[in-house]
């Protein structure tokens, strides 16, 4: 599966979330790092979900840049 992750620079590096998983969130000094490590936190948050019984959202969040006039 695919999911969508949101990057942000912050003062001290990156951090990262997915729409579809809420509360599953990660940080990294590097963009790459980041990725990385959401990878793994979105492998981890999704082996919760199954070990509690619960079901696993499909990734549904889509992402698309608009222009403006600035």
């Amino acid at each position: 599966m695919k999911y969508l992750i949101i990057i942000e620079k912050t003062t001290t590096g990156y951090s990262a979330y997915s729409p579809d998983l809420p509360g599953c969130v990660s940080t990294g000094a590097s963009e790459e790092a980041v990725v990385a490590n959401m990878q793994e936190a979105i492998a981890f948050h999704l082996e919760g979900l199954a070990e509690d019984g619960q079901p696993i959202p499909p990734p549904s969040s889509r992402s698309a840049y608009v222009e403006v006039a600035a």
